[in-house]
């Protein structure tokens, strides 16, 4: 089953860091975020990708292209151009790099996609969210229905910690980071089936979060499996800061590998 992952954004609440690189390219522990979500993909066993490019998609595609050379041990002969491969660490992925249009929203460049789902069902997520969703129990639920499309729902984590007080005012204790208002979002991690691209307008404006998903929904194609666990999307440098801060203390409970 192919894994479609949107990475054509410009990220601009990331600042700096995405001036001269795509944001899945902004690393979390030396690494893309784009390849811990191929990583948490690849270790349920899902090793083919379409990656759905954008803005400054050369990058990406260069990072693919020299990928293996990065993670091996070589001798390079000059005199012939030759490579003798002593030890490799590289992935097992079948990597497509789809160039899909600077400007184009995320509903047009899962319709660009079409011709590479060959009418099968495939995952589909963002280039920018981790999760430790267990792909496996999600698959399964997505088969016990027959809509078109499965959405992962999460609770968001709240932005500032709470006070837990009695009625006199004594503070008992603090809360660090609670869920937010106790509504279900949108966390990516979807299942699709190949009925999705009849709801996708033949536009490259067309963004997959509105009328797609709301015209799914009227439906009655599109359904929610809700994740309770860990999801953080990195959508701005504090979001950065944190998951850069999870992984160098081994809490990144992302990391299933």
């Amino acid at each position: 089953m192919k894994v479609f992952i949107l990475a054509g954004g410009r990220g601009t609440r990331l600042g700096e860091e995405t001036d001269m690189r795509p944001k899945p390219m902004v690393e979390i522990g030396g690494k893309p975020i784009l390849w811990h979500i191929m990583k948490i993909y690849s270790c349920y066993g899902f090793n083919e990708f379409v990656i759905l490019l954008g803005y400054k998609g050369f990058l990406i595609k260069e990072y693919f292209a020299n990928y293996f050379l990065h993670q091996s041990s070589v001798t390079i002969d000059l005199s012939n151009n030759k490579m003798n491969v002593h030890s490799t660490t590289s992935e097992s992925w079948k990597v497509t790099l789809l160039d899909t249009g600077i400007e184009t929203m995320t509903g047009g460049r899962i319709l660009r996609a079409k011709d590479f789902a060959q009418d099968e069902t495939f995952m589909l997520t963002y280039g920018d969210g981790l999760c430790d969703v267990d792909l496996r129990d999600l698959l399964a639920y997505h088969k016990s229905h027959d809509g078109a499309v499965t959405m992962t729902s999460v609770q968001p984590e709240g932005r500032f910690g709470s006070v837990n007080s009695k009625g006199n005012g004594l503070i008992e204790s603090f809360t660090e980071k609670p869920l937010g208002d106790g509504t279900w979002i949108n966390g990516g991690y979807f299942v699709c089936e190949p009925l999705v691209f009849d709801y996708i307008k033949d536009s490259d404006a067309t963004i997959f979060e509105k009328a797609p998903l709301e015209k799914l929904a009227k439906d009655k194609q599109l359904f929610a499996f809700q994740h309770k666990g860990f999801w953080k999307c990195m959508d701005t440098m504090r979001d950065r800061i944190e998951l850069n801060r999870l992984w160098e203390e081994n809490q990144a409970l992302w990391k299933r590998w």
